[in-house]
C-alpha cells in the first residue's frame, strides 16, 4: 500500500465525531525544513487547510510557549493548534514503576484537558500536541536499545518477562494516533521486538487501534475513575462506560490491557463511588479479560501553581482537587512543593481501595499503589 493510500485509509477509520470534537487544526507551528521528514508531510497533508507558521524550535514559539495568558483560551488552543518538530535528544530513561524505561517521546501535549494534568505549562499552559517527525530515528534507537538489554534477568513489577517501555509519558497515544502514524509504527516495532513491549495510559477510546496488529507487544492501560468524578475533571475524554466497554475489544485485538486507577480523588462519598466502578468493570468484562488484568493505583497529587491556573479556566474541578482540609505539603523528587493527602489518612484509604479490588476483581493484580 502506498503512503498516500495508507493515509487515506487511516483517515477513514478515524471516527469522524471523535476527531472533529477533539481537533480542528487551524494553525501548525513547525521547525525550519520540517517537510524533509515523510511523517511531517503526512501531517501537513492531513491538515492541508491550516495556517503554517515557521518557528525556530518546537520549544520556542512566540506568543504560545510560556504564555500564562493563554489559560483564557485553554480548550480552543488544544483543539486548533498543532506543533511539528524534530526530537533531537534520544534517551531511554529508567523508570521502574509503570515501566522499566521511559521511551523518547514521539509526541508531547494533548488535545484533552484533564484538570489534574501535571504538564499544562509546557506550551502556553494549554499544551497542545507536538508531533515529532523523525519517527524512523526514534524507532531505530528503541530497537537497538532493547537489543542491548538482552533477556530480562528476572521478573519485576513492570513485567515478568519483557522490558517495558512507556511510549506515552507526556501525551495520550490514542489521541496521537489520530494525528499521525507514529503510534502505529511503535506498535509494529514492539510486535516484532522479542524481549520488550510498549505501554501507554489512555483516557480515550480510539477504535482505529483495533486495526493494528500488536501481537501482545503493546500494553494499553485504560485510566478509570468513578463516572461522576470523571465528568468534572476528565475534560474532553471518553466516557468511563465507553472505556470499560472497550476492554474486551482491545484484549481480543491482541493488546495486553491493564487498568490505571489514577488519580484517585478523595471526597465524602469516594469509596462508595469506587465500589460502584469496580462492579461495573466486573460486570462489563469477560473472563479472558479479567484473568490478564493488572492495575496501578495513584492517589491525587496537586500543587498550588496548577490550582491557580485551573481557577482561570475550570474552577469547578478545583472543588474536588483542592482540599486543604485533606491535604498536606510534600516536596517532590524534582524539588517542587506538591500537596498530597495527609499521611495517616492516605494509608487507610489505599488499604480500603485495595481491599475493594481484591473482593470485586480477585484476578486483578495490583502492580503498585501509593
Amino acid at each position: 500500500m502506498t503512503s498516500s493510500l495508507h493515509d487515506e485509509a487511516a483517515a477513514r477509520r478515524t471516527p469522524a465525531d471523535l476527531a472533529d470534537r477533539l481537533l480542528d487544526i487551524k494553525r501548525i507551528y513547525h521547525e525550519p525544513g520540517i517537510d524533509r521528514f515523510p511523517r511531517a508531510r503526512q501531517v501537513l497533508d492531513r491538515y492541508a487547510g491550516a495556517e503554517l507558521i515557521e518557528v525556530p524550535s518546537h520549544q520556542a514559539i512566540p506568543g504560545l510557549y510560556g504564555n500564562e495568558g493563554n489559560v483564557e483560551d485553554w480548550v480552543r488552543i488544544k483543539r486548533e493548534v498543532l506543533v511539528l518538530g524534530e526530537k533531537k535528544s534520544l534517551a531511554a530513561r529508567r523508570n521502574e514503576r509503570s515501566s522499566d524505561w521511559i521511551a523518547p517521546s514521539t509526541a508531547n501535549g494533548c488535545a484533552m484537558a484533564c484538570s489534574y494534568c501535571y504538564v499544562p505549562r509546557r506550551k502556553g499552559y494549554a499544551n497542545p500536541i507536538t508531533v515529532f517527525a523523525n519517527i524512523e530515528k526514534i524507532t531505530g534507537y528503541l530497537e537497538r536499545h532493547a537489543a542491548r538489554q538482552g533477556a530480562k534477568p528476572e521478573p519485576d513489577q513492570c513485567d515478568p518477562v519483557d522490558w517495558v517501555y512507556d511510549i506515552g509519558e507526556n501525551s495520550d497515544c490514542s489521541v496521537d494516533a489520530m494525528v499521525s502514524d507514529n503510534v502505529r509504527d511503535l506498535v509494529e516495532l514492539f510486535a516484532r521486538v522479542p524481549n520488550a513491549k510498549a505501554s501507554f495510559a489512555t483516557k480515550l477510546v480510539n477504535r482505529d487501534l483495533l486495526d493494528y496488529d500488536p501481537r501482545g507487544g503493546t500494553r494499553v492501560r485504560f485510566s478509570l475513575m468513578p463516572a461522576d468524578t470523571s465528568r468534572t475533571v476528565d475534560v474532553r475524554t471518553s466516557k468511563i462506560a465507553d472505556r470499560i466497554t472497550a476492554l474486551d475489544d482491545f484484549v481480543d485485538a491482541g493488546y495486553e490491557v491493564h487498568l490505571n486507577f489514577s488519580p484517585v480523588i478523595v471526597h465524602e462519598n469516594w469509596l462508595a463511588d469506587w465500589a460502584e466502578l469496580l462492579e461495573q468493570i466486573a460486570d462489563g468484562t469477560n473472563e479472558r479479560t479479567k484473568r490478564q488484568l493488572a492495575a496501578e493505583i495513584i492517589f491525587l497529587t496537586h500543587n498550588e501553581g496548577l490550582h491557580e491556573v485551573n481557577m482561570g479556566w475550570h474552577p469547578k474541578g478545583e472543588d474536588l482537587l483542592w482540599r486543604p482540609d485533606l491535604q498536606q505539603l510534600k516536596r517532590s523528587q524534582s524539588g517542587q512543593w506538591n500537596v498530597r493527602y495527609k499521611t495517616p489518612w492516605k494509608g487507610r484509604w489505599v488499604q480500603q481501595l485495595t481491599d475493594l479490588i481484591a473482593t470485586t476483581l480477585p484476578d486483578c493484580q495490583i502492580r503498585y499503589a501509593f
